[in-house]
């Protein structure tokens, strides 16, 4: 069932999505060559704690997952989609890095990502992280009222796709809430017209999740939650949270452009 929120429930949602921006644009500051991403995750916990938040992600354990979700951030390096668990691993010069995190505050959530390169970038990753922010760009713009499901989902696929990218089938946004995750699903690929009419009162995760290949192969690491390109390709996400309302999309999830 969709639950449509209330303007006052949508500001205290916005709360706790100015929580998620300054956790993510503190990490990205640290994101440095060297640094570990489990310092990264502790540096996001920091923000957290200050805010009074808790994390949505922290001890998640969703069917298909072996174990609960160890951190308060995804970071998800190279190769790696999305649902990364940050290790001892430290960052490299040209390393792409996807950070996802959540925060939970006065009981609304907010769920936002973001795809940056670290230390001297690469043209080719320079353009598949801009891509990214396109199609989630395209997929805000059509979250409007009388639009559908459909239209965000053929607006973010269509940036991918003529970019000449692949897309994971089977991962996209989802409804946001009371839970980090709510019906309905937001695929990345769809057909325009089709599927559930957006209503002012929904709130979404629209998340585009690229493969520089144009593949669309992925697996699931040993880990029981990281998803890989199944031929080493790199991989990009970009997430923002955002409301459907009468005057337009409202992004829930902004974050400082560094």
């Amino acid at each position: 069932m969709v639950e449509l929120k209330t303007d006052a429930s949508i500001d205290a949602m916005h709360a706790a999505g100015r929580v998620v921006g300054r956790a993510l644009t503190a990490v990205r500051q640290a994101a440095r060559v060297g640094v570990s991403l489990l310092e990264l995750d502790e540096i996001a916990r920091e923000v957290l704690r200050e805010a009074g938040a808790s994390s949505p992600f922290l001890g998640y354990r969703p069917s298909f997952a072996p174990t609960p979700f160890p951190a308060v951030i995804c970071a998800s390096v190279n190769d790696a989609i999305v649902h990364g668990i940050p290790t001892r691993y430290r960052l490299r010069d040209g390393d792409l890095l996807s950070v996802d995190c959540g925060a939970e505050l006065d009981g609304w959530a907010g769920d936002s990502a973001v795809s940056f390169m670290v230390g001297r970038p690469r043209p080719a990753d320079l353009r598949l992280v801009d891509t990214a922010e396109r199609a989630l760009a395209a997929g805000i713009e059509a979250a409007v009222p009388g639009n559908r499901i459909g239209d965000i989902a053929h607006a973010v696929g269509s940036v991918c796709r003529t970019a000449g990218y692949g897309i994971p089938q089977g991962f996209g946004g989802h409804g946001v809430g009371r839970r980090m995750h709510e019906d309905p699903e937001v695929p990345n690929e769809g057909r325009p017209g089709r599927g559930l009419p957006l209503r002012p009162g929904m709130v979404l995760a629209i998340e585009p999740m690229l493969i520089a290949s144009g593949r669309d192969h992925y697996y699931e690491a040993d880990d029981g939650w990281t998803l890989r390109t199944t031929d080493g390709s790199r991989a990009a996400h970009a997430e923002h949270t955002v409301a459907v309302t009468e005057s337009g999309p409202r992004v829930l999830t902004a974050r400082e452009v560094l």
